[in-house]
């Protein structure tokens, strides 16, 4: 939680320890400049090359450096990163992991050579700090949602959809979260299909299908921002946007947002931590936290969910 996090920084944001030992570059001011390296799994998906631009500039704008790159979900791939971020001599690795048990020797000796880790989704051994989401509880608020929708606009009875995506252990959690929340909430309602998708692509394939063999669909829930714009596309190209169809998903990308503000089927879509500025300045504090040498109160900070719908998307789109 941000309140929890700034409790943290008051030492660290006070005096702005950037950077130590001599393989930092130094600042215009004369204080050391950080440097990061940054891995995840995809940028195909605009909810994180969105994530990774803000990052950027948040960096570039506080004087340090970052090289963020992709390994496309594949593990080997990000191990050589990492390895690569060693041997470059970053002060900070940020890493959202293709395999969380798969890059735990490699973080090991990044760590041994003296660089902290910040992890990302997954509470990783070798990490200094852990960015958490509860997954079962963040599906269960777009199950939450949706259900509500199929109460107040469908009588309590629906056939929904899920795009899920089980190959990674916390999707799978959100996943389980959704169907977890519809079954108790709208128990009337039927889950007539689920399916993995996790970018927009997929998300437009996966709906067609399943327009086709189930053309009475009025909801569809979506564990990510990329299989929500998917069958937000496919819903209109099958002329099935209506008042009483939803897709309710998590992420707040701005295409979700913007479809949302045109009145097209994405009804609600969870921001966790807020836009992708305030996760940049989240990501510089914490940043900030592990080279300040301060101690760390706790390991694991976990993020705040906010439901952006109709009624208060005009916060987040632009944003």
């Amino acid at each position: 939680m941000r309140r929890i996090l700034i409790g943290f920084l008051i030492i660290a944001t006070a005096f702005l320890i950037i950077g130590c030992g001599p393989k930092n570059e130094s600042a215009a001011n004369g204080e050391k400049k950080v440097r990061i390296g940054m891995t995840v799994q995809s940028l195909s998906n605009p909810t994180w090359a969105g994530y990774c631009q803000s990052i950027e500039k948040e960096v570039k704008a506080q004087g340090g450096s970052i090289n963020y790159v992709a390994c496309d979900s594949n593990v080997s791939k990000q191990i050589t990163q990492i390895e690569n971020f060693i041997s470059s001599g970053v002060d900070v690795i940020i890493i959202h992991p293709a395999d969380p048990e798969g890059v735990e020797f490699a973080l090991k000796q990044a760590r041994a050579s003296g660089i902290k880790v910040l992890a990302w989704d997954d509470n990783l051994k070798n990490a200094d700090l852990a960015w958490l989401i509860d997954n079962h509880e963040l599906g269960y608020t777009i199950g939450e949602h949706a259900a509500k929708w199929i109460n107040e606009k469908l009588g309590g009875s629906a056939e929904v959809a899920i795009l899920n995506y089980p190959q990674l252990p916390i999707l799978l959690e959100r996943g389980n979260g959704i169907r977890d929340a519809i079954v108790k909430l709208a128990p009337n309602a039927k889950i007539v299909a689920e399916s993995s998708a996790i970018d927009t692509k997929e998300g437009i394939a996966k709906m067609e299908t399943i327009f086709q063999s189930n053309p009475n669909v009025k909801v569809v829930c979506s564990i990510g921002g990329g299989g929500s714009v998917g069958a937000n596309e496919s819903a209109k190209a099958a002329g099935k946007i209506t008042d009483d169809f939803g897709i309710f998903a998590a992420d707040a990308t701005q295409p979700e947002l913007s479809a949302m503000k045109n009145n097209e089927g994405i009804r609600m879509t969870v921001t966790v931590t807020g836009t992708n500025t305030d996760i940049a300045k989240e990501i510089w504090e914490m940043v900030s936290l592990l080279q300040s040498g301060e101690p760390i109160a706790t390991k694991e900070i976990y993020r705040e969910f906010i439901p952006v719908t109709h009624d208060n998307v005009d916060d987040y789109l632009g944003k």
